[in-house]
């Protein structure tokens, strides 16, 4: 009798691995660890990759997706990752340790015996070079029993394959940065509409990044809460306990509002044009507020209006600023 591996699916490369595994009558268990720097978000800051793995799931294994939400727990490991960042704030290795970890907690509960994922060998310099594999896997607690599908044959035979519950001929010798060997099983297993192959973390962006790192420096207690603001707006900080989120377009001036905690926070919008909402979050705001109007009235179309009404809303009450636009060239210094 086959054993039960445990799929952690997230973008092509899993899915090709558990389509090798399922094409051999493999049975599993399919996961998604949704974490709180997904990429693919919707206008009500949703993610669409719950979606789109969930179809997938259903219609290329016939199962359904369980979708395990991370929150706070994994706010440690961002903070002070024991094998550091990447090129950016991404702490991959210990992502994966406490993905794997978190991981081997669900094998127990769906009956699974093992671990299986879409790594591919050198294809990320940092987590999944041979020394990082090893790593990881001794550090989860889980060596022997993390298959990779793609790159098995590249490495030591693994619990599964010595039980024989995989068939070691039918996996994989795949290494390397380049995707043709998987566009290639892509095409042939007739799986077209998966999610980019180029992977979807904020974590790995610069511009997030560097609105992390400042967060980092001046709220090291952050929530979950702030870095879902991080998402959102233009950034400004204003002093060390106060900084300014200004909206892009009508989506983020909605998602603001809806953020806005009016005993925390002061929420500012134009009356009498269109215009950005705006979020100020911390303390300190009270002798700044004609200087946090101007800011929204500098990113207003202002035409021949002379003043804006600028609606403040905040612990205090309502009120209204009649309000100068301000020269966007001197907020560079305040820009995050």
């Amino acid at each position: 009798m086959k054993e039960k591996g445990l799929l952690l699916i997230s973008g092509l490369d899993s899915i090709l691995a558990g389509k090798v595994l399922h094409n051999a009558g493999v049975p599993l268990e399919i996961i998604y660890f949704h974490i709180p720097f997904c990429t693919c978000i919707d206008k009500d800051l949703e993610c669409k990759m719950k979606s789109k793995l969930g179809q997938i799931t259903a219609e290329v294994f016939n199962s359904v997706l369980r979708i395990i939400e991370v929150k706070e727990d994994y706010l440690p490991i961002l903070k002070n990752p024991k094998h550091g960042y990447g090129k950016n704030m991404n702490p991959c290795i210990d992502c994966k340790v406490f993905m794997f970890k978190e991981a081997k907690k669900y094998m127990s509960k769906f009956n699974a015996a093992y671990l299986v994922t879409g790594e591919v060998l050198g294809e990320r310099p940092m987590s999944q070079n041979r020394g990082a594999l090893d790593l990881i896997e001794k550090e989860s607690d889980l060596e022997g029993s993390i298959l990779r599908p793609l790159s098995a044959k590249l490495m030591p035979e693994t619990h599964p394959e010595k039980e024989g519950w995989v068939d070691r001929d039918k996996l994989f010798s795949i290494q390397g940065r380049s995707r043709k060997k998987q566009m290639e099983l892509a095409s042939e297993y007739e799986i077209v509409d998966y999610p980019t192959p180029s992977g979807g973390c904020l974590l790995t962006d610069p511009g997030f990044s560097r609105r992390l790192k400042d967060l980092m420096e001046y709220k090291p207690d952050f929530t979950l809460r702030d870095i879902s603001l991080l998402k959102l707006g233009r950034h400004f900080r204003m002093s060390e306990s106060l900084k300014f989120i200004v909206g892009r377009d009508e989506t983020e001036n909605n998602n603001l509002e809806q953020f806005f905690n009016k005993d925390l926070d002061v929420f500012l919008m134009p009356l009498n044009i269109p215009g950005p909402s705006a979020l100020a979050v911390g303390i300190g705001f009270e002798d700044r507020i004609l200087n946090l109007s101007e800011i929204v009235v500098s990113y207003c179309k202002v035409g021949n209006i002379e003043q804006v009404d600028i609606k403040v809303v905040s612990r205090n009450g309502e009120s209204i600023l009649k309000t100068k636009s301000k020269d966007r060239d001197i907020l560079k210094d305040l820009r995050i």
